[in-house]
């Protein structure tokens, strides 16, 4: 597909639109554990039971370390649902824009953009002298 210049650099003020529209979003992901409790006579420590939970956690990574939160409620999940999904969209809008601009460069022609300092510049010979 041989987008025009044109085509492209209207292409790349849409994601960029998209971009700005995203609402709040955040990297991570949601995951859900089960886990057992200190109570002995507890139902979660019978056999084949599948303990407490779910109970859904945010993870996400701080400087090489994971970093879990837990939610205080089902409307602080749903909000983290919403935001990482949000990040989702923001990483792929992200993909489009570096692709997108990788086509724009290689699509502008190229300009002749040496000073006229440059341009008086002498040129070094390919050939070594000879003198010593």
């Amino acid at each position: 597909m041989s987008d025009s210049l044109l085509d492209l650099e209207k292409r790349r003020s849409e994601v960029l639109a998209e971009i700005a529209a995203l609402g709040d979003f955040r990297r991570g992901s949601i995951s859900a554990t089960g886990c057992r409790c200190g109570t002995p006579n507890c139902h979660c420590h019978k056999p084949n039971d599948p303990g407490h939970g779910p109970h859904y956690r945010l993870t996400y990574k701080v400087e090489g370390k994971t970093v879990t939160e837990s939610f205080a409620s089902p409307a602080a999940q749903r909000k983290a649902e919403r935001e990482v999904a949000g990040f989702r969209s923001y990483q792929q809008l992200s993909r489009t824009l570096i692709d997108t601009n990788e086509k724009i460069c290689r699509a502008r022609p190229v300009q002749d953009t040496l000073t006229p300092q440059e341009k008086k510049r002498r040129k070094r010979s390919g050939r070594k002298s000879n003198a010593k």
